[in-house]
């Protein structure tokens, strides 16, 4: 199976910095950065401390791009066969455990921004949408932890 990530308006560079890393133990392909979600190298050319740090050198090999439009990725990904899964507590979502994704699947994952999730536009362009059932009182995980519990979930 191959993975990608997109991550749109993430504002935590932390948060970016925990993907990248989780990405490589995970073996995802790409990262896709995209909307106001913090780059690894900022608009000088200069390597972010505060990614860098948290990731531990994984924002060095692990391929990344940056595309402002999550909408216009999406339209991209699936032009090249990427099963799009959005992690994200919707009435149409399903527990990521019960997802059994096709033999040699591509799927691209789609993780909501720490504050505002998201929006339904992108949750309609979706083939999929997997939850995380939450048992306490709080409604939802770091968007860092929630891509670390459904990556290797569904691999």
């Amino acid at each position: 199976m191959e993975i990608v990530v997109a991550l749109p308006d993430i504002r935590s560079t932390h948060n970016v910095g925990s993907i990248f890393r989780t990405a490589d133990a995970a073996g995802v392909k790409k990262v896709f950065l995209c909307g106001i979600t913090p780059q690894p190298i900022d608009q000088f050319g200069r390597k972010r401390p505060d990614i860098s740090k948290v990731a531990l050198g994984a924002e060095e090999y692990i391929p990344w791009e940056y595309i402002k439009s999550v909408a216009r990725l999406i339209t991209r990904l699936k032009k090249e066969g990427y099963m799009i899964c959005a992690v994200e507590q919707s009435s149409k979502s399903i527990p990521y455990r019960a997802f059994k994704a096709p033999k040699g699947a591509k799927i691209a994952l789609i993780m909501g921004s720490e504050v505002e999730g998201l929006p339904k536009t992108i949750l309609a362009r979706t083939d999929v949408i997997l939850e995380i059932p939450m048992f306490g009182q709080k409604e939802s995980l770091n968007v860092g932890v929630a891509f670390g519990v459904v990556v290797f979930g569904i691999k």
